[in-house]
Order: structure tokens, then C-alpha cells, then sequence
């Protein structure tokens, strides 16, 4: 007997991601694709999808049992009951600073919602564009929406920065007062199984006409997923933009965390709207590779930059109004390059004082994931800034994907 294979999709800030598991855990395939994608473009996403599913060895295909999407956390977009996308998507970082008025109105003294960078805040403006005939809808719900051909649910990790509360599993009360609330998604937990997938897709791209389809995560919960942290440990996503995540034992509220369960287990993250983005504004791959070998971690640039990707932070500190700072920049490339390394180090290690403040605990150990896990010259200046051993993990985001559509049958 032929063994079944499970799927994972991942959808990043500058790509998507496939990669296909065993009972095993074993990687059985594995592709990529940057062409063309862009974050808030919802018809780039689809034809990236069709690429990337169409391009899986046939034999494979048709062994692939299971399937789930993981995307970017709190990138929203408006769509009609039949799935169809109404503009772009406002993706996670976007500040949104109209409907103000309503928007405290609305979240009250709930500071995780009552700020412009909160998926309430993009809810707000996309009812504004587009009234309330509409679905509110995040990447990975949407495009799982687009497998099944239904639109109906949205996986709980995903909707958190839009109001969800998975304490009580419930949208606040407040939401229930308002007219658009049956423009939310009915929410569903991580690793549920959500349908079949469409007859049209199984004939277009030759797919196993009995794939089931798996509620996903968000991005960074499968990162944290893939690299199987251990209760003591801590991840570090070095990817556009920095993301911390931990187990904990109790849920905590506090602006700019999040709290998420994954395999019924509590973990908290914050994410910083700085990262490896605001790198490649000034350096291609190939030059910060040139660049980071003259770099010499023990000796300190002393150039105090704060490098945001945009104006304004989530974490570790909430502050909408919060600007990059980038200069003075030094003649040499090198520094330059070392400086930015440096100040990102400086907000992981605020990162992780924060959550030790919140929680009680600092990680004993870091595992690293993203582009920016691969740079030796980094991991050397973050770990003399954090003063624990850090590690790379090689497992892709889309492999923790494929986790949870293995274990699918073990969520109740």
C-alpha cells in the first residue's frame, strides 16, 4: 500500500513555499517561488499557489492527503461571499490611523485592539471603502477559502489581531452591537479539518480529488512549529521582520503580544516592524554576504540605530508614532551594514527582556529561523548582546504547515 503525504503552503512577506511530509516527517518535496508576489496583491498569491501546485510530481500529488496554509498574521483583505477579492489586501504592518473615533469606540479599553496597526484597524477602513456586503478575511483563511471554493472560516491564530479572544473563544461583545459582524469569519482551531478541495482545482492542476484541507497558522507559529522549540527555548524569526515567540504557562495581556495555542499548548510573541527588510532597501544578498565578512562582531560600531522597516513599532514597545533612525551613516558599507546588525540585536535583546518582565522567564536558549539565521557575523553579534547560545534551524515555515496537516486527525 502506497503511503499518504501531507502538505504544507506557506505565504511570507516575499514568497510562498511548499513542502511535502511523510508519517515519517520526512521531506518528501519541497519548492519556492518569489516570482511576481506581492504582499498585498491577493491575484499574485493565487497565481504563485496554481505554480507551485501544479509543478508537484504527479505520483506525489496524488498521495497528498492532507493540505494547510499558513500566511502573514494580520494582513486583511475585503472579498465578496464567492471569494472574490475587492482590491488589495492591507498588509500586517500598515498603520491605520483614520476612524479613530470609532475604532475606540468599538475596541473600548482593549489597547491590543485600539491601536492603528491593529487588524481592527484595517477591518474599520476596508468597511469604509467597500461597505458591509463584504467578508473580512486574512491571506491564509482566504486562500484556503480559494482550495475549497468556501470562504466561510477563519482559523483562530490568524484572527487574533483582528479581536478574537482564544481564552474564551469568543469575538468581544462589543463586536456584536455592530452591523458588520457578520462579515467575520466563523472561526475554527489550527489543525481542524475544514473540507475537500474544489473539483475545479482538482482538474486544472491535476490534484488528488480526496485532499482534505487543514486549518492553518499564522507564519510564525508554523516557524515556531517547524523548529519544535522546547519549553525553555526561544525563537527568533529573522525575517522582514523580527518575531519572538515562547511557551508560557498562563495567557498574559499586554499591548503588542499576542497569544496563540499551538498543539493545545499557550505561547506568547511579540513581533517588531523592524527586521532583515529594512536591509534590503540598501543591499542585495550578494552584498551583504561581501560586506558581513569584513564585519568584526567583537569590536562595536557604537552607532545607536533603531532600523524600522516603517514609521512606527508594535514591539517590544507599542508606539504608532516611533521613527527609523539610520544615521549617521559611516563611509564604509561594512559599518553601516554592522550598525544596522547591531540595533537589531539591541531590539531582539529588548524583545526578550520584555517578555521576561511579562512572564518571569528569559529563554536558556535561542533557535533561529528566516533569512537572516544564515549570517554567521550576526548570530556573533547577537549572542554577545543576549549572552545565551543561539542556533539555526534549517526547517522552513512550510514545513511546520505540513506538521499540522499531519496531525490534523489528533485535534479535537
Amino acid at each position: 500500500m502506497l503511503e499518504n503525504y501531507f502538505g504544507g503552503l506557506d505565504f511570507g512577506t516575499s514568497g510562498v513555499r511548499i513542502t511535502i511530509i511523510n508519517k515519517k516527517k520526512d521531506i518528501i518535496y519541497s519548492s519556492s517561488n518569489t516570482d511576481g508576489y506581492e504582499l498585498n496583491k491577493p491575484k499574485s498569491w493565487i497565481l504563485i499557489c496554481e505554480t507551485l501546485l501544479s509543478e508537484i510530481p504527479y505520483e506525489i500529488k496524488q498521495r497528498l492527503k492532507r493540505i494547510s496554509v499558513s500566511g502573514t498574521s494580520g494582513t486583511l483583505l475585503a472579498c465578496q461571499n464567492n471569494g472574490n477579492a475587492l482590491g488589495d489586501a492591507i498588509p500586517y504592518n500598515k498603520f491605520c490611523d483614520k476612524n479613530q473615533q470609532q475604532l475606540k469606540k468599538v475596541a473600548g479599553q482593549n489597547k491590543f485592539l485600539n491601536n492603528p496597526f491593529s487588524g481592527l484597524a484595517k477591518a474599520l477602513k476596508l468597511l469604509d471603502i467597500y461597505g458591509e456586503d463584504i467578508l473580512l478575511r486574512h491571506q491564509s483563511d482566504w486562500i484556503t477559502g480559494w482550495l475549497m471554493n468556501n470562504w466561510l472560516f477563519g482559523e483562530e491564530g490568524n484572527n487574533i489581531k483582528l479581536g478574537w479572544n482564544n481564552i474564551n473563544n469568543s469575538w468581544p461583545n462589543s463586536f456584536r452591537l455592530n452591523s458588520w459582524y457578520d462579515c467575520l469569519p466563523e472561526i475554527k482551531k489550527s489543525g481542524q479539518i475544514l473540507g475537500i478541495i474544489d473539483k475545479k482545482l482538482v482538474k486544472k492542476l491535476k490534484l488528488n480529488s480526496k485532499l482534505l484541507i487543514v486549518a492553518g497558522t499564522t507564519d510564525s507559529n508554523a516557524a515556531f512549529i517547524a523548529s519544535e522549540i522546547k519549553r525553555d527555548e526561544g525563537l527568533t524569526v529573522l525575517g522582514t521582520t523580527l518575531v519572538l515567540k515562547k511557551f508560557i504557562r498562563k495567557p498574559i495581556n499586554y499591548p503588542g503580544v499576542s497569544m496563540h495555542r499551538v498543539n493545545k499548548e499557550w505561547i506568547c510573541g511579540g513581533a517588531s516592524n523592524a527586521g532583515c527588510g529594512i536591509i534590503s532597501k540598501f543591499f542585495s544578498n550578494s552584498e551583504i554576504e561581501d560586506l558581513s565578512q569584513q564585519i568584526n562582531p567583537l569590536k562595536e560600531t557604537n552607532l545607536k540605530y533603531l532600523p524600522l522597516n516603517c514609521d512606527g513599532e508594535r514591539f517590544p514597545v507599542n508606539d504608532p508614532l516611533l521613527r527609523p533612525i539610520l544615521e549617521p551613516r559611516p563611509v564604509s558599507d561594512a559599518l553601516f551594514l554592522q550598525a544596522i546588525f547591531e540595533g537589531l540585536a539591541t531590539i531582539e535583546l529588548n524583545g526578550w527582556n520584555k517578555i521576561k518582565e511579562l512572564t518571569g522567564s528569559f529563554p536558556k536558549k535561542i533557535v533561529t529561523i528566516g533569512g537572516g539565521a544564515k549570517n554567521p557575523q550576526w548570530r556573533s553579534i547577537r549572542q554577545k548582546k543576549l549572552m545565551i547560545p543561539i542556533i539555526s534551524s534549517n526547517k522552513s515555515t512550510s514545513y511546520g504547515s505540513a506538521l499540522i496537516s499531519l496531525s490534523a486527525n489528533n485535534i479535537s
